[in-house]
This record gives structure tokens, C-alpha cells and sequence, in this order.
């Protein structure tokens, strides 16, 4: 059985800015720019003012109250790197391996930033707060217990995403909390353009982003699943959440005839090799359609499970573009 994603494993690893795409337009003749052999004209969004402030409620409801602009903020999670890159922001200190990608800062820069001891579920207070940071950011279902031990030191701010409109507005709060308006506002027009173009040619192929470590993996569903979320419009993605006990048969997904497979392996410790070579011997996974054609495509979980925010998608989207035509 194929577990449905669940947001603990997941984290291991709908409030929308107005905008308008204005697409370039047609010749008289109705002949496209493409068809005259001529580059095809940019998708262009225009996305609301960002206006500076040291206090809001977030996209999730959260009120954020600061002193000041924050100039030290700790990352306790991937989507938290990924905005303060939007933002030309490198945290003091992280907890997640995001930074190293080279969409990001690089393995040379990255290894510049100081990492909190602990891991992702218990990053260790005392180091947290031996950065002095202004702002500490985490993932509100599994770090909002160190809360009480930050209070009176810093802010603690908790971020609870699960789509791309989420990330976006955490984006738009965090340039604002900052004074990065304009970095903020370059970043989501850039990501929409991208998405807006993505979503123009939409491939009548199906999609499944699966995850996990060993068989007993999962199904990423658009409900629950950032990188997931963005996928319907791309593609035929016929996945919905069936809650934290739910779970789909390998059976179902055959029955899907799935053409295009995107494989996150989570690495839990001493684990290692690719989820999808472990399951290679499955008879019935090597029956999906993907498999049988060799459209299988393991992606980095960092950016894919785990970053969340619009540079990550970025990413993800032009991977996904990539691999369904």
C-alpha cells in the first residue's frame, strides 16, 4: 500500500495577491510569434505594492510584532532559506541543507552559515539563541513547541504552508517585516510570470510526485503538498488527500496509468540509494506506463519537499515543464 502524505513525514522533509497576466499579442494574420519563427513574447504579471511594517498578521493568521526590521533571523526550515534568498537575506544560522543547492547559495557559501545542532524535529534552544537573532522562523506543527523556551529573547514566527499561495503570501509578509518591498515584489512577479507561463500549454500527460525512504512510501496530494499544489494546471494530476490515515493502492496507481513519475527519497539517518531503484524490483511498480518508458525522474526533496517557497518552485516547476512535454 502506498501511504498518503502525512504532515509529519512531509515536514521532515486562500489568501492570493491580486494579479493580471498580460499576455503579448497575436499578429493580425493570427499567426503566433512561434509559427513566424520569432521568440515568443514574456508572459508579464503586474503584483500588489508591498508596504514596510514591523507589524502584521501573516497569511495564516499569525500576528508578527517586531521592534525593528530584523537583521539576525535563524532558519529552522526550508521555506524560511528559500525567502530570505528572494530577499537577499543570508540567515545567521539554518536547519536545513537548502542553501547548498546551486540555486541557492551554493555548497561554498552555504557552508559560511552556521547550523543548529539537534536536527529538524529538536533544534537545541541554546544554540538558537547564541546567534542573538531578532527573528528565529519555524514550521508552526513542528516547531511551535520551543515557543515558551523563546519568549522574552526573540520573536519566534511560525510558518504553516501548504500551497503555493501560502508561500507566496510568507514571502510578501517576510519582505515587508524586513524592508526588502522591493526584492519581494521582483521575486513573486518573477514567480508568477513562470507560473502563468507554465500553466498556457498544460500537458495532457499524468503526473505523481511519490516520496519516501524505503516501499512504504507516500503519495504527494495538492491539499497538503506545496510542490504539489502547482502541478494540476501543469498536467493531469488526479490525487487528493485522503487525509493523515488515508492511503492509495499500488493498484489505483496503475489504474491511473501514471506517464511521468517524480521520485523524492527522503534519507533518514543512516539510509541511502534512490527510493525509486529500491522499488525497481516491484513487479507491479514496474508496470506504471513511467516506469515501462523510463520517465522516472528523482528530484532533490531539498528543493522539492522541503524549500516551499518561490525560488524552490521556480525550480520545481521548470523540472516538471522539462519532463512533461
Amino acid at each position: 500500500m502506498l501511504r498518503a502524505p502525512s504532515t509529519s513525514v512531509r515536514t521532515l522533509l486562500a489568501w492570493t495577491v491580486a494579479a493580471s497576466v498580460l499576455a503579448g499579442c497575436g499578429s493580425p494574420s493570427g499567426e503566433s510569434a512561434e509559427d513566424k519563427g520569432e521568440p515568443a513574447a514574456r508572459t508579464e504579471v503586474t503584483v500588489e505594492p508591498i508596504e514596510a511594517t514591523t507589524r502584521l498578521t501573516d497569511v495564516n493568521g499569525e500576528k508578527v510584532s517586531l521592534e525593528k526590521r530584523p537583521e539576525r533571523i535563524v532558519c529552522l526550515f526550508a521555506l524560511c532559506d528559500d525567502i530570505l534568498t528572494e530577499l537577499g537575506i543570508v540567515p545567521v544560522a539554518t536547519n536545513s541543507a537548502l542553501l547548498a543547492h546551486p540555486g541557492f547559495l551554493g555548497e561554498d557559501k552555504a557552508e559560511e552559515v552556521d547550523v543548529i545542532p539537534g536536527g529538524f524535529i529538536a533544534p537545541e534552544v541554546e544554540a538558537i539563541l547564541s546567534h542573538k537573532p531578532d527573528l528565529v522562523i519555524g514550521l508552526g506543527d513542528t516547531h511551535g513547541k520551543l515557543a515558551p523556551a523563546l519568549k522574552g529573547a526573540t520573536t519566534f514566527w511560525a510558518m504553516q504552508p501548504e500551497t503555493w499561495q501560502d508561500s507566496v503570501g510568507y514571502l510578501r509578509d517576510a519582505a515587508a517585516l524586513t524592508g526588502r518591498t522591493a526584492e519581494g515584489e521582483k521575486a513573486e512577479r518573477a514567480f508568477r510570470a513562470k507560473l502563468a507561463e507554465a500553466e498556457k500549454t498544460p500537458s495532457d500527460r499524468t503526473a505523481l510526485i511519490v516520496y519516501g525512504s524505503d516501499e512504504n512510501f507516500g503519495v504527494a496530494t495538492p491539499e497538503g503538498d506545496v510542490a504539489a499544489s502547482l502541478l494540476p494546471k501543469m498536467a493531469r494530476y488526479p490525487w487528493k488527500s485522503r487525509g493523515v490515515e488515508g492511503s492509495y493502492s499500488l493498484e489505483e496507481i496503475l489504474a491511473q496509468d501514471v506517464d511521468v513519475l517524480f521520485v523524492e527519497t527522503m534519507s533518514f539517518g543512516g539510509e541511502d540509494g534512490k527510493l525509486s531503484e529500491k522499488l525497481a524490483g516491484n513487479p507491479l511498480w514496474s508496470k506504471i506506463p513511467a516506469v515501462e518508458n523510463g520517465d522516472v525522474h528523482e528530484v532533490d526533496p531539498e528543493v522539492w519537499a522541503k524549500g516551499r517557497g518561490t525560488r524552490s518552485l521556480g525550480i520545481v516547476l521548470d523540472e516538471a515543464a522539462a519532463a512533461l512535454r
